[in-house]
């Protein structure tokens, strides 16, 4: 093997100085020439102590070249310490050594020449650089020739072109740079590029660079490389691969949020599928902490799904603490620590007055938002109705209540029917216009109020003497807003002898009634067809009103109650049976005979609005305490029907007390000829308005009993 020239020239240099190193601190102790040796030697042993406490590339070279001047140093001071040249003339023996030891280290200093690498390495040592990839034009040359020309490549990207260039040149590539990751002792980016120049990379894989590499196929990420402004290259023809055993494994062990997000939630099999998460916040006040989040495609809508959601971030999964919220393609997810709708909101007269477009505050939000209602609908200058929905003891007369207060101070009247005569409605009766408990009442107050909209619709205006439309807000306007309100309405439209009249006026009601001011409420456990809603009347309930959706009775029910309400059913917000924390392992409870937690809270008042945009919000509705006088949220008179407008109902005969228990006769059918007047109308089984039926015991009987049920 021919010996370089630099290593040569260096092993003459060592010979020549060692006499001098020798004599020097024998000769002049204080002497510039043995300060300059002692001088060098301590810059070489400070350069030795930081390369080898760094981890950059090529520290194993500083150690080596600093090593001579380090030991000259060490050589130097012993000198001085022995008498003389020392027993047995030491000083000269060890700068004899010196030069010898310095001369065989001589060419490991310059590993860099070709010819005198060291074997290659099996497993690339962890020296950490700046993540930057420089494009390095390097092409193949022709066979025989070396794969990559000298280009001056670092001792780590060489030996990581040994392990490429061992597993045969994946998918036909060769290995540009390698770029150790900092802080970890395996992590690396690798920069490919095509062996033939303007082809592009096709058949590589995660797996081929795994297997080079010898780690697993999770751990490599294959990336894109784009063009830079400083001259490298990109597109189809370069590749680079991103290989982190340490970082998976730390990711494994001990993930970071934003890594827990991508991996258990924003996955395809996540709670929350193709998301990314912006920000997390925690109000200690509030006792809450917020998950901000957005689709990575900024077209779809979330489809959140919160238990995964819980399970993925390893957070205790429980619907009365754990809300989204849902604004085109972001989120927001809050996490509280106590049930937030607990919290019982009074209401007060304050909250309850209309403003000037006739919004009221009904209730508020898991975040203390004010959320609104309307007593009328100001940009279509009509009436509104209202759907109220809930199984028994959700809340609906608490919100009767809130919503006839704020009606009533606003000026307008307010009927009440129930089926059922019940404490809380006898109660509101006292401050409204009219009220009545059962089905005869119910369907009295829609016929009076359907008539009222041809009364109203012959009402001359005092400004110009013609008819009008109603307009909410206008002084000029003779007649006062009418809100019916119909408490188990689906009961009462299933009655057996007014169910018909119900269905048919109610219905009428919503499709011609704004027109003339004239709002129907119904409230009721189902919304569907075959329990009096038809699908008209439901449309119309709808779209002019901001349904209210109490628990009815599981989370998939609530869905269904506001189906066609909203853009996305999906969003509807979960209303559990009670407020109950989840207490420990139920497994563990199992396992030690122990009894699962008192249930906890109830969620009466607990609602979902549909505001007009089509999304839901859950709140808690104002409280109002029946156990009190509800004066205070009530004006001091009873808002009435104007005069004409109860003559015109007297004269038609549907003004008086509807409380009488039993029909008059031809109220609601036609008295048969063959009948007394004066008898009391007895109800029949089956049809409604059928008389009790006579045995029929020939033709001519059954002939006139057919004439009778043929109208």
């Amino acid at each position: 093997m021919v010996l370089p020239r630099s290593v040569a020239l260096e092993r003459l240099a060592y010979t020549l100085t060692a006499p001098a190193l020798a004599l020097a601190p024998n000769f002049t102790p204080d002497g510039p020439a043995n300060i300059a040796v002692l001088l060098a030697g301590a810059a070489g042993t400070a350069n030795m102590l930081h390369a080898a406490t760094s981890r950059l590339p090529g520290s194993g070279q500083r150690i080596v070249r600093s090593f001579p001047l380090a030991l000259a140093a060490g050589v130097d001071l012993a000198a001085v310490w022995t008498p003389g040249y020392g027993p047995l003339q030491t000083d000269a023996l060890l700068a004899a050594g010196w030069a010898l030891l310095c001369g065989a280290l001589a060419p490991l200093s310059r590993t860099s020449r070709r010819g005198h690498r060291p074997a290659a390495v099996t497993q690339l040592p962890a020296l950490p650089a700046p993540l930057a990839l420089a494009a390095l034009p390097a092409p193949a040359g022709p066979e025989g020739e070396p794969m990559h020309p000298e280009d001056g490549a670092p001792l780590y990207t060489r030996s990581a072109r040994e392990l490429w260039e061992r597993s045969g040149l994946p998918g036909g590539t060769l290995l540009v740079k390698a770029i150790p990751h900092p802080d970890t002792a395996k992590d690396l980016t690798i920069l490919l590029r095509s062996k033939d120049p303007g082809r592009p990379i096709r058949s590589l894989s995660a797996a081929d660079v795994a297997a080079a590499f010898a780690v697993r196929e999770e751990e490599v990420a294959l990336a894109p490389v784009e063009q830079q402004p400083d001259g490298r290259q990109g597109g189809p023809g370069w590749l680079q691969a991103h290989i982190t055993p340490d970082a998976t494994a730390r990711r494994t062990k001990a993930p970071t949020l934003e890594e827990r997000w991508a991996d258990k939630v924003a996955g395809p099999k996540g709670g929350a599928p193709g998301t990314k998460l912006v920000a997390r916040a925690r109000d200690e006040e509030r006792k809450v902490t917020f998950y901000r989040g957005r689709m990575a495609d900024e077209a779809e809508v979330p489809r959140i799904d919160l238990a995964k959601v819980c399970r993925g971030l390893g957070i205790p999964d429980d619907d009365s603490c754990v809300f989204v919220l849902i604004d085109g393609s972001e989120f927001l997810i809050s996490a509280f620590d106590e049930p937030p709708l607990s919290q019982i909101f009074p209401a007060t007269r304050e909250l309850l007055t209309p403003d000037a477009k006739g919004m009221f505050v009904c209730g508020f939000t898991i975040t203390g938002q004010p959320v609104k209602n309307m007593v009328y609908q100001h940009d279509k200058n009509a009436a509104r109705h209202g759907l109220i929905l809930g199984v028994s003891r959700s809340g609906k007369t608490q919100h009767f209540a809130i919503d006839m207060a704020a009606q009533s101070l606003a000026g307008q009247v307010v009927w009440l029917s129930t089926v059922r005569k019940d404490e809380k409605t006898t109660v509101l009766g006292r401050y409204i216009d009219r009220q009545g408990s059962h089905a005869l009442w119910m369907a009295r107050s829609l016929r009076a109020a359907r008539a009222l909209c041809e009364i109203r619709a012959e009402m001359p205006w005092p400004h110009d003497g013609q008819p009008h439309d109603y307009k909410p807000g206008d002084p000029r306007c003779p007649y006062r807003q009418l809100n019916v309100f119909a408490d188990e309405f689906m009961t009462a439209a299933q009655d057996a002898d007014y169910g018909e009249f119900i269905e048919k006026d109610g219905d009428d009601l919503t499709v011609t009634g704004l027109k003339y001011g004239i709002g129907f409420n119904p409230a009721g456990q189902s919304p569907f067809a075959h329990n009096g809603f038809s699908t008209g009347m439901k449309d119309n309930l709808r779209q002019n009103s901001r349904p209210v959706i109490y628990n009815m009775g599981s989370p998939s029910a609530t869905r269904k109650a506001a189906e066609g309400t909203m853009e996305n059913a999906y969003d509807v917000p979960t209303i559990p049976a009670r407020y109950s924390r989840s207490e420990g392992s139920a497994i563990e409870r199992a396992m030690r005979g122990e009894a699962d937690p008192e249930n906890g809270v109830s969620t009466g008042g607990v609602a979902v609005i549909v505001l007009d945009n089509g999304r839901a919000v859950l709140m808690r509705s104002l409280y109002a305490d029946f156990d009190t006088d509800l004066a205070h949220l009530f004006p001091d008179d009873v808002v009435r029907l104007t005069d004409h407008e109860i003559s015109e109902l007297d004269k038609r005969g549907l003004w008086f007390d509807w409380s009488e228990p039993e029909e008059r006769p031809g109220e609601f059918r036609p008295i048969p000829e063959d009948s007394d007047e004066d008898e009391p109308r007895r109800r029949g089984g089956g049809k409604p308005g059928g008389k009790p039926r006579a045995e029929v015991t020939s033709a001519r009987q059954a002939l006139e009993t057919i004439k009778t049920l043929v109208p």
